[in-house]
């Protein structure tokens, strides 16, 4: 498996879960990181948390682990090199990939146990600037 370098983001993030027809809604756009994906079943929005209306369907306090990139679309391992060791250990996570890169969402209240388990694995992880 690959050794990468991951950066934690600082900020806390929510999974949202809107209607597949529902307009892509303001309050998800943010100039730190939102990723959306519609299919036919959902309209899926990850946003800063601080940023979803309380009536919003939606899975608070994820916390986002970077992979250093930009990343070849030759290479493989990448995400298992990742989730394999947490989820040994039951540890739940969210992936998305963009082009350059993969970001694996972890709840806040196991980061300290991912960073310890992803060191341990021989990863290097650079804490969030604040």
């Amino acid at each position: 498996m690959p050794k990468l370098t991951l950066s934690i983001l600082p900020d806390q993030f929510a999974v949202c879960r809107l209607s597949p027809d529902a307009d892509i809604p303001a309050w998800s756009r943010n100039e730190e990181f939102y990723s959306i994906t519609r299919s036919r079943d959902e309209l899926s929005i990850v946003c800063l948390s601080k940023d979803v209306p309380e009536n919003i369907r939606a899975e608070c306090d994820w916390r986002a682990l970077k992979v250093r990139g930009p990343l070849d679309f030759s290479l493989t391992g990448i995400l298992a090199a990742v989730i394999n060791p947490l989820s040994e250990v039951t540890i739940p996570i969210f992936a998305i990939s963009t082009y350059d890169t993969d970001y694996i969402f972890v709840r806040e209240d196991s980061l300290s146990q991912v960073v310890a388990i992803l060191s341990e694995e021989g990863h290097s992880i650079d804490q969030p600037a604040r």
